[in-house]
C-alpha cells in the first residue's frame, strides 16, 4: 500500500530538522519536497536569513528536492497567502495530501495553517507538537543533529551568534528565554546529523544589528533589535 504524499515545510533550522527526522523515522509519509519561503530580493529564507545556496546544500545532503516560494520584501499576509496557495495547488496536482511543519506550541500559528490548508483538502502534520519546550530540546540534543545560531533577538544579543546548540548553551539561557527560541529569541542553521548524508559546509561573518518598529496590541510601538550574520 502506498504512503500518503507529503511536503515538508523547511526553514533550515533546528526545529525543522528535528521534525523532519521524526517524520522520516515514522515511515508514514512519502516526503516529495522541502518547501521554503525566501525573500525574492535577498535570496535568503524569510525567517532564518539562510541563503538559497545553503538551503540547496541541505536538501542535496538530505536527498529531498527543494521547492522555493519567492516572497516580495515586507510581504503582507495576503501576498503570503496567495503565494502559498499557488504552491499548494502545485503539490495537490502531484497527489500531495499532507503538509508537515516543525511547530512546537504556537497555537495561533497552527490554527492559521490548518484553516488555510483545510480549504485545499491538505492535512497539517506537526511531529514536535504536544511536548514541552524542554522535552523537545532534550530530544534534539539526544538526536545527533547539530545546529548553529545565526540570528538573535535582544535577549541574547550578538554574543550568541555562532554558538552551537548544546547542553552548555541551554544551561546558560536566561529564564525568560524559551529553550527552543520558540518566541523568536534565536534562529539556527542545522548542518549535520542523521538526516544528512554529509555535513553542510558554511561560513558566517561578524553579526550586524537591524532595528524594527513593531506595533503592540495596546496601540503603542516598540523598537526591537535583532542580530544577523551573513552565511556563505
Amino acid at each position: 500500500m502506498s504512503k500518503p504524499k507529503a511536503v515538508f515545510n523547511w526553514s533550515g533550522g533546528k526545529d525543522s530538522a528535528h521534525a523532519l527526522l521524526k517524520a522520516l523515522a515514522s515511515g508514514e509519509y512519502e516526503i516529495i519536497a522541502l518547501l521554503t519561503t525566501v525573500n525574492a530580493d535577498t535570496g535568503c529564507s524569510t525567517m532564518h536569513d539562510i541563503p538559497i545556496a545553503i538551503l540547496e546544500r541541505q536538501a542535496s545532503s538530505i536527498g529531498i528536492p527543494l521547492y522555493v516560494v519567492g516572497l516580495a520584501p515586507q510581504c503582507g499576509i495576503d501576498n503570503y497567502s496567495a503565494a502559498m496557495a499557488q504552491a499548494v495547488e502545485h503539490f495537490k496536482s502531484k497527489g500531495v495530501t499532507h503538509f508537515i511543519f516543525g511547530d512546537i506550541f504556537l497555537h495561533d500559528v497552527r490554527s492559521y495553517r490548518e484553516r488555510q490548508l483545510a480549504r485545499c483538502g491538505i492535512e497539517v502534520v506537526e511531529p514536535l507538537w504536544g511536548k514541552s519546550s524542554a522535552e523537545v530540546m532534550d530530544e534534539f540534543l539526544a538526536s545527533g543533529l547539530k545546529a548553529t545560531i545565526v540570528t538573535t533577538g535582544e535577549e541574547l544579543g550578538r554574543d550568541a551568534i555562532g554558538r552551537l546548540i548544546d547542553t552548555e548553551f541551554i544551561a546558560s539561557l536566561p529564564a525568560s528565554v524559551d529553550p527552543n527560541g520558540e518566541n523568536g529569541e534565536y534562529h539556527t542553521l542545522c548542518h549535520d546529523g542523521p538526516i544528512f548524508s554529509h555535513p553542510i559546509p558554511f561560513n558566517i561573518t561578524q553579526p550586524v544589528s537591524k532595528s524594527y518598529d513593531i506595533g503592540l496590541d495596546d496601540g503603542t510601538t516598540r523598537t526591537f533589535t535583532y542580530w544577523f550574520t551573513h552565511i556563505s
